[in-house]
């Protein structure tokens, strides 16, 4: 009750003390092309807080109080933004007549789609956030998503989910894992090109908000352009070609407004061999403005994604068959079939109401999506790995052989790789055939499928306390049901499943039929409840010179699972729920804006922000049990950055430094280890970990001439592990030694030396320098140079346990592992530093009130070859293991890496009317 009264007093000080109403800039906006009035075109001066928009007639009145050396901002969704510099000295200033003309290269954006396309491929290279990057012009930003995004560029290292996305202002981040799920909305361009985005800690209208930054998709048609658009595009990124198509009502004499897009995607394989891509999206959305205060919204998306997955391989592969090799697929009866497939289809249903006046805007949304997310895989059960990169398949199994090395096994081992380097479907089917157990399945194609069922209810805020004090505030609440399964895909010829796990011959559900046919569920089978409460107030102050805003958010989530399995292995915590874990946390952010002139200003933004775990890390084997991660805690994040921008009229820029701190994080990795700790498939569970990211930014933009551009940007950036975590291990059959493991099946391996370590968050340091010409017939070219550096695979982090240097047949510390040998043998894997030379270009034509619009890129012109990221097995847990493994130079479990596209295009042909 204080802190409200305090902050009445507060707005009460500022609204007597700062509340004049100070003159006014108006002008009227026109469009080029027909001379015609653009309504809702955008008007700000740089730098502030001040933004208006025009009428029907293309009129507009700013009012403000700001004296000195401004540039005032005119923007207009596909046209090109004007920047006036103006001189305000307290008196009425007319800004006349102001002509936009289209803008020839906004088709920009649908390369940028294509780009997160392709960095969404694979869920292995943890997933980027430069999706987030569309909606601004910021020209470091755009630089990230364009040109460093091809090589996994993560901005200031942040995993996705750091930044927030919305629709029409409901949040749609994941809360598995936090992470914004682009395929539910994919191939829909034409009707999200409509994007609000707030910079790192900046105050958005929508939402607290992540530290990355802030996207809301606006999708009402009003907003958008009104007629036709048809656009065809071929590529050779992820998928070979696509066509899309939208027709927009625009705003009817009775309140209506309508849109229908939709879209098709499709490749037998993209640039990686053997990666089918299938995609559909359709989208219908109904808006009707009852007056000028009230408007409903509606819409409907429905998107499926059906992709075929790759694979990250050791440079002993590379060096074999090249960086486009996959070995997921193979031929079956001459098609291409790949075993590991990811297909999406979520759609949903949402329904906005928009209150508007002059002081107050109050939005109201509420979503509804169902669907599914399954993942395919090929099993095998008591029969070999049909994976033909399994490690004793390669020349580097008889090269380590603990018996000696045979160089006539490694030449056969090689001649055999390569004739036949690819999936042998064939083979699997004769195996199932030929089984001598009854029609049991020894090869089956299975899927692990995730069907989530989510309602959202968000309710945003915007009020201008008067023209100097706007305080935005919100609520959310949604509820997730998400049921987790394994489902027989293809029996491959065979009759039936059986229901056993094969490494401890136990049943995985004590009280289902153990014969499983196509369609049924095995394996594992569990469901997960969560919720989350979430409360947002921010007040932001304009007081000429000085800006600042201050946030503060309230977040509750709770999580429980439930099993629907009775698991052999895990008897008294399989089947049924677990307990509800709650967690109820809060965030602080705030910012200070100096303005030093009206060209120059400075910025200083910080946070504190609590949080709750992500789901996926707070269960330590959800499949089989309800144990919980021991001592699983909130996580906590530290931030401050610092700004210097620069608005002249030709030249802009932005030069940034800034500091982020993770604390208390928790991390669960699965994989096969063989070492001292015992042998089998764990759960390995991090804990009190805490990461380090600094560094700098800088973006700067010289328009030479009516014509020329030329940009710089560069990143420079530190992501450390800052502290040495805990680190338990869990045993999926309790095959290691019973009396080091507690009663749960946990072993404590005690800390992991990983302080100072570099995290595995692509490039570090990237520098870009680009060229571009605009003619003023329509067509535009532009290349850009860039150089990427400093990228580290991800390491093992039982490697670096104390149980690494002990004997397993002894338990006594291995006596060549010295202090030098095992920093030696330890030692983190950079990857190369490379070049990307990339060009953009386009040409439009207007005739008889038609635009054509094409639009094409090259990317990796040189075709470059380079690695986008990695990380180091951990199946050799011991010294004595890895150091034999190394002696040869081509170790059986050497780092696996993810190669970047070579030289790929994208042409892009759009009509509008």
């Amino acid at each position: 009750m204080y802190k409200g009264i305090f902050l009445i007093l507060i707005f009460v000080f500022f609204n007597t003390t700062f509340g004049q109403t100070g003159y006014s800039v108006s002008g009227t906006v026109f469009n080029e092309t027909n001379d015609a009035p653009i309504e809702g075109a955008k008007i700000n001066i740089e730098g502030h807080g001040l933004e208006t928009s025009t009428n029907i007639e293309g009129s507009f009145l700013l009012r403000t109080d700001l004296i000195g050396e401004f540039i005032i901002r005119i923007a207009y969704q596909d046209y090109e933004s004007k920047r006036i510099p103006v001189l305000l000295d307290g008196k009425e200033l007319d800004l006349g007549i102001i002509v936009l003309k289209r803008d020839i290269s906004f088709e920009q954006q649908d390369n940028l789609i294509t780009l997160t396309d392709a960095e969404l491929l694979d869920d292995e290279s943890t997933s980027n956030a430069l999706g987030l990057l569309q909606a601004t012009r910021d020209v470091f930003l755009s630089r990230a998503a364009f040109d460093f995004g091809q090589a996994f560029f993560r901005v200031r290292g942040y995993d996705a989910q750091e930044g927030e996305v919305l629709l029409n202002g409901v949040p749609m981040n994941k809360l598995f894992d936090g992470r914004p799920q682009w395929n539910n909305w994919g191939g829909l361009n034409d009707i999200t090109r409509n994007q609000e985005y707030s910079n790192g800690l900046d105050a958005s209208d929508y939402t607290f908000g992540g530290i990355l930054g802030n996207t809301n998709i606006d999708l009402r048609p009003s907003g958008l352009r009104a007629g036709t658009r048809i656009s065809t595009s071929v590529s050779n990124r992820t998928y070979k070609g696509r066509l899309m198509a939208t027709y927009n009502s625009g705003r009817k004499e009775n309140g209506l407004a309508y849109a229908l897009s939709g879209s098709r995607r499709w490749a037998k394989e993209g640039f990686i061999d053997g990666t089918l891509y299938d995609a559909y999206s359709l989208s219908g959305l109904l808006d009707y403005e009852i007056n000028d205060n009230h408007s409903f919204l509606l819409s409907g998306i429905f998107t499926t994604n059906r992709r075929g997955r790759s694979s990250a391989i050791t440079e002993e592969v590379f060096d074999l068959v090249g960086k486009k090799y996959n070995p997921y697929w193979g031929l079956q009866d001459g098609k291409i079939r790949n075993s590991r497939e990811r297909f999406i289809s979520e759609p949903m249903l949402m329904f906005n109401y928009f209150y508007t006046t002059n002081k107050l805007n109050l939005t109201l949304g509420m979503v509804y999506q169902n669907g599914n997310h399954k993942r395919s895989r090929l099993g095998y059960y008591n029969a070999p790995n049909p994976d033909p990169t399994y490690y004793r398949y390669l020349p580097s199994f008889y090269i380590n052989s603990p018996i000696g090395a045979n160089f006539i096994s490694v030449e056969m081992a090689k001649n055999s790789f390569l004739r036949d380097p690819q999936l042998n479907w064939q083979n699997v089917y004769n195996a199932n055939a030929n089984s001598s157990l009854a029609g049991e399945a020894v090869y089956m194609l299975y899927n692990d499928v995730a069907s989530d069922a989510q309602f959202t209810a968000n309710l945003n805020g915007n009020f201008q306390w008067n023209p100097n004090i706007k305080v935005d505030f919100g609520i959310m609440n949604r509820y997730l049901t998400s049921k987790n399964f394994a489902e027989v895909d293809d029996l491959l010829g065979a009759e039936f499943h059986r229901d056993i796990d094969p490494f401890s011959d136990t049943r995985n559900d004590l009280d289902s039929n153990l014969e499983k046919r196509e369609g049924d569920v095995f394996g594992y089978n569990y469901t997960f409840n969560a919720s989350e409460l979430r409360a947002y107030s921010q007040i932001q102050v304009d007081l000429n010179k000085w800006k600042f805003f201050l946030a503060g958010q309230f977040n509750q989530k709770a999580y429980q699972r439930t099993g629907k399995f009775q698991n052999e292995r895990f008897l008294e915590n399989s089947l049924g729920a677990s307990r509800n874990i709650t967690f109820s946390n809060f965030g602080v952010k705030g910012g200070l804006t100096h303005a030093i002139t009206g060209r120059h200003w400075v910025t200083m933004q910080g946070a504190l922000i609590k949080r709750a775990p992500l789901l996926q890390n707070v269960f330590v084997n959800p499949r089989e049990s309800n144990a919980l991660v021991p001592n699983v805690r909130t996580e906590t994040v530290s931030t401050l950055d610092v700004n210097y921008f620069l608005r002249l009229p030709n030249l802009t820029g932005r030069i940034t430094g800034y500091y982020t701190r993770f604390q208390d994080l928790t991390d669960i990795n699965f994989f096969f280890v063989d070492s001292g700790v015992g042998s089998d498939f764990v759960q390995e569970v991090l804990t009190d970990l805490d990461k380090l990211h600094l560094g700098t930014e800088l973006g700067l933009e010289y328009q030479v001439s009516s014509t020329v551009k030329l940009s710089l940007v560069s990143s420079t950036g530190k992501y450390v592990y800052a502290s040495d975590p805990s680190v338990t291990i869990n045993f999926d059959t309790a095959s290691a030694e019973e009396e080091l493991i507690n009663v749960q099946g946990f072993q404590d391996l005690g800390p992991a030396k990983l302080k100072g370590y570099k995290l595995g968050q692509g490039p570090q340091q990237a520098f870009a320098f680009g060229m571009e010409y605009r003619d003023p017939k329509y067509w535009w070219v532009g290349v850009t140079a860039n150089y990427l550096a400093n990228n580290y695979a991800n390491i093992s982090t039982i490697t670096r346990t104390d149980s690494f240097v002990l004997n397993p047949e002894t338990g006594q510390r291995f006596p060549e592992a010295t202090e030098e040998n095992v920093e030696a043998l330890l030692e983190q894997k950079r990857l190369d530093n490379f070049y990307l030379l990339n060009l953009v270009g386009g040409k439009s034509w207007l005739k008889n009130g038609k635009y054509l619009g094409v639009f094409a890129s090259v990317t990796n012109l040189f075709d470059a070859t380079f690695r986008t990221g990695g990380y180091e097995q951990s199946r050799n847990g011991n010294f004595g293991q890895l150091r034999q493994d190394n002696l040869s130079g081509t170790p059986s479990f050497a780092p696996k890496y993810w190669y970047g596209y070579g030289r790929t295009f994208f042409l892009n042909i759009a009509l509008s009317f």
